[in-house]
């Protein structure tokens, strides 16, 4: 099956034009092995790298889709071997204040310890 509708089918992109856009660009390798066109054969057993937002993908091929079905039916098709990503601890946004734009030097001692106890 070719790598652009492999990836289409597996429902790692929304299109199959963005996932052709990536094994035409040369961000795709198939067992290490960089692939310039999307109509690259793929196969059970192959294992696939490429990137997907911040973060770099490697999966391995289970088995052919027939159609582009359910996320549950997609997630039958690969094995995840991706290490886990290091998540950020996420930092409250500043708090829009009630009457004035500005906060006052009370209100921005406040924020700064939520945020201090936000990353510990």
């Amino acid at each position: 099956m070719r790598a652009d509708k492999w990836l289409w089918q597996a429902r790692f992109f929304k299109s199959r034009s963005l996932a052709a856009a990536c094994a035409g660009g040369g961000h795709l390798r198939i067992n290490s092995a960089h692939v310039s066109k999307p109509s690259a054969n793929v196969s059970p057993g192959d294992v696939l790298t490429f990137s997907q937002g911040q973060a770099i993908r490697v999966i391995k091929v289970l088995a052919i889709g027939t159609r582009r079905g359910p996320a549950s039916e997609a997630q039958t098709l690969y094995e995840d071997l991706s290490p886990p990503e290091v998540r950020e601890k996420p930092v409250p946004p500043i708090a829009r204040i009630e009457g004035n734009s500005r906060p006052t030097k009370r209100d921005r001692r406040k924020l700064d310890l939520d945020r201090r106890e936000a990353l510990e």
